[in-house]
């Protein structure tokens, strides 16, 4: 389990050290961080996919991701004396990505390459990746370092080997570097991170994928944009849980039941309503009741992920639907750690009366994103040095 997320440099998230418990409920007014949290998670994910570069160059490149303020604030400035004003930069253009868990954590940094470089003067670069026995940082601890194109592992006598000498700047020790033998550290961190799982804003207009029947195959894992949500709810009832699933359908909707029909392997969708004399198709279904459908299909999956990151899943549902849905959220978070991006103020009282939600509420200072009210000691994290 993720016990501290670290942020630097990347949008509005100058600075941020998050401390992270077994369900995390992520708040605060617009525009005060909370979608730059999920897309930095999101780009931490990337990373063990091979993919941090492209998804970068995605949102416009390493320089329009980058955090648009100063380097430092002074004390004037904070004390609201001053005025907000540019400096002569110190520090080398950087964007970093950390997490920390008991077990090991891992911290990827990211910058531009020097000049000359050739056409490609704004593709980033990674600069350094680090991953390290325990939460905090020592050298004793470290386990894989890499800088620039050298990447080196420590071994069972507490002697460094060298891994390779010539990895591109665009690669990730994690997907090249990964080794049983000389970096299996690296090698389990990969496989969990690749595990991680994000949904955000499922479609449920009239053209979308989860009205249409499918060609059903085993699907332990709900896709991202819903597709396969009847051969999806069809694993739970064989495989996962068929009895949460009728309980979290009863919940929203009394009296009503979900069942597959299939016929020479194409699923379909259907729900038994009280009071109605056949089942709905899913075309047949309000947009509000196919989305908390596929909301049970992605969090009852009978394959729980190590983390499961939800973004605003309140979305085009009606408030009636909330309560279930953060009781839902809730018994998810019994098998996956859950971090929960959401301003709705129904589901939010649900989800922080759940014991053990921990509550992070972002607000804006200076344009950079802080956790609101925290009287608490942030916890300890230091970046690997360049």
């Amino acid at each position: 389990m993720l016990r501290t997320l670290a942020v630097a440099g990347y949008r509005s998230l100058r600075d941020l050290v998050l401390s992270l418990d077994r369900l995390n409920l992520v708040t605060g007014p617009n525009g005060s961080g909370k979608s730059n949290l999920y897309r930095a998670l999101r780009l931490l994910a990337e990373t063990a996919q091979g993919r941090v570069i492209p998804s970068l160059a995605r949102e416009g490149g390493l320089q329009s991701t980058l955090w648009a303020g100063p380097e430092q604030f002074s004390r004037a400035v904070l004390r609201g004396e001053e005025p907000v004003q540019g400096v002569l930069r110190k520090g080398a253009v950087s964007l970093r990505l950390g997490f920390a868990t008991t077990d090991f954590s891992y911290a990827i940094d990211l910058g531009l390459p020097p000049p000359p470089c050739g056409a490609f003067s704004h593709d980033p670069e990674i600069k350094h990746e680090c991953v390290w026995n325990g939460m905090i940082l020592r050298p004793s601890a470290i386990l894989v370092d890499r800088r620039g194109g050298l990447v080196k592992a420590r071994d069972t006598d507490g002697k460094w080997t060298i891994v390779t000498s010539h990895l591109a700047s665009f690669d990730s020790m994690m997907t090249h570097c990964g080794d049983p033998r000389h970096t299996p550290e690296l090698l389990l961190l990969r496989e969990h991170m690749r595990a991680w799982r994000f949904y955000d804003h499922f479609r449920a207009d009239a053209t979308a994928p989860a009205r249409r029947p499918q060609i059903g195959t085993h699907t332990p894992v709900l896709s991202h944009d819903g597709a396969d949500l009847a051969a999806a709810l069809q694993t739970i009832r064989e495989i996962g849980d068929p009895e949460a699933l009728d309980r979290a359908v009863d919940d929203a909707f009394p009296g009503s039941r979900v069942a597959v029909r299939f016929s020479s392997g194409w699923f379909e969708l259907e729900m038994e309503q009280h009071g109605l004399l056949r089942s709905l198709k899913a075309a047949e279904l309000s947009d509000g009741t196919l989305r908390y459908l596929l909301w049970v299909a992605a969090l009852l999956t009978p394959r729980p992920p190590g983390l499961l990151v939800l973004n605003e899943p309140e979305t085009s549902l009606h408030p009636d639907l909330l309560p279930a849905l953060g009781r839902l959220i809730a018994v998810a978070a019994e098998r996956s750690q859950v971090i929960v991006v959401s301003h709705a103020a129904t589901l939010i009282d649900v989800l922080q009366s759940q014991p053990g939600c921990r509550s992070i509420m972002l607000e804006k200072k200076l344009g950079q994103s802080a956790i609101a009210g925290d009287d608490d000691d942030p916890p300890r994290w230091q970046w690997p040095v360049r």
